[in-house]
């Protein structure tokens, strides 16, 4: 009987890797024990209750509220939300300037697709570290003082002390306009997905999708008792008031990480088109098309099905990239962990943590983006 079953393939294939399983587990447990036996010895204590103590350390600038009394379990909520809206950011503007890129590099000019080309060669083959370096220190001393400050659009001012923005307030019931919001994002979503491809489709769908969603957001929190406000920021004495300060760190993050990632982003979208066949551009002229109907309505949608997967790398590369913002000094999600070990000495937890936190980012990434790929891919039949 035992022999009949050694000469089994099927039954030698499960034992070996019953055994490869037995070993990784039993050098798991190794390691764990070993390694907390010597946190012991050294009078470092394991646990997670720590997360439920005052932080008591400042963080500079937040997505979400906090103070220095709050729990370290709340100080690293907030890193997440820096992290989150950073990341967010990035992704949307490096794609927009990407795809900019991308359709200028193809561009019949020859000095637009040379200056693109110079862009996207200098951007790629550059650490990213050196060029946020670059733009920290470019926008801490190249800008003047407040009362100096540059003005290149109505209500957006440049200084030494950050980007000026005008902001959007919420006075009252801040979370029934947040709700009404998220609803109304989920109809765009929902809306979106049913009728694209219908015969509600069209250049204004998505717009008035928006547009409306915005009026029912508004309206919604106006029952609530919740009241917008739009404030700009204005110069009173050595500073401005109202508005949205962007600090320059943040300022310095958000300007590299785009430009290094649009500039990928860029030859995808390139690569992409160019994967097209050449016959379907001619087949769009032949129908008295232009080359930008011919863009939108016959190439681009062949050419998602090319770009859509490397654009995930890059998405989730994006999001990874914003813990260099140690060298800048931004206070995402890295350096508030790092600042938690120094004041707890709960390095393994915490760093567990920073690995479970960009883990569960990148798989939220990779799923969403391939659903999306498999909405465009051909169906096979």
């Amino acid at each position: 009987m035992i022999g009949s079953l050694l000469h089994n393939e099927k039954v030698r294939n499960v034992a070996a890797q019953a055994i490869l399983l037995a070993a990784f587990a039993a050098s798991l447990l190794w390691l764990v024990a070993n390694t907390a036996e010597n946190l012991s010895a050294r009078g470092i204590r394991v646990g997670w209750d720590f997360l439920w103590r005052s932080a008591n350390f400042p963080i500079s600038e937040s997505v979400l509220p906090y103070s220095p009394s709050d729990t370290f379990l709340w100080a690293i909520m907030v890193g997440i939300g820096n992290t989150l809206f950073l990341s967010v950011v990035v992704v949307v503007l490096a794609t927009l300037l990407g795809t900019v890129v991308g359709l200028a590099r193809r561009s019949a000019n020859p000095l637009l697709s040379a200056v693109t080309g110079c862009f996207v060669t200098t951007a790629r083959n550059t650490p990213l570290i050196v060029q946020l370096l670059f733009w920290y220190a470019l926008l801490t001393t190249a800008l003047p003082a407040p009362r100096q400050a540059l003005n290149p659009f109505p209500g957006v001012y440049l200084s030494l002390r950050g980007i000026y923005v005008p902001s959007l307030s919420v006075d009252g019931n801040a979370s029934a306009f947040w709700i009404g919001a998220l609803v109304a994002a989920a109809a765009i979503v929902w809306v979106g997905l049913r009728f694209g491809r219908g015969r509600l489709s069209g250049r204004w769908l998505y717009p008035s999708l928006a547009l409306g969603s915005l009026i029912t957001a508004v309206m919604v929190a106006a029952a609530a008792g919740a009241q917008l406000s739009a404030t700009s920021p204005e110069l009173r004495g050595l500073n401005f008031t109202g508005g949205m300060r962007l600090s320059s760190e943040f300022a310095a993050l958000m300007i590299g990480l785009v430009l290094y990632t649009s500039a990928f982003v860029g030859e995808i979208v390139r690569g992409g088109i160019d994967a097209v066949a050449r016959g379907q551009w001619e087949a769009g002229r032949a129908l008295g098309l232009t080359e930008g109907q011919i863009l939108r309505k016959v190439v681009a949608p062949q050419a998602l099905r090319v770009i859509i997967p490397p654009m995930t790398s890059q998405y989730v590369s994006a999001a990874k990239n914003t813990t260099l913002a140690l060298a800048v000094g931004y206070p995402e999600l890295g350096l508030v962990i790092g600042t938690v070990i120094n004041q707890t000495g709960q390095a393994i937890e915490s760093l567990l943590v920073l690995l479970g936190v960009f883990l569960a980012i990148s798989l939220s990434v990779s799923g969403a983006m391939n659903w999306l790929n498999r909405k465009v891919a051909l169906v096979q039949r």
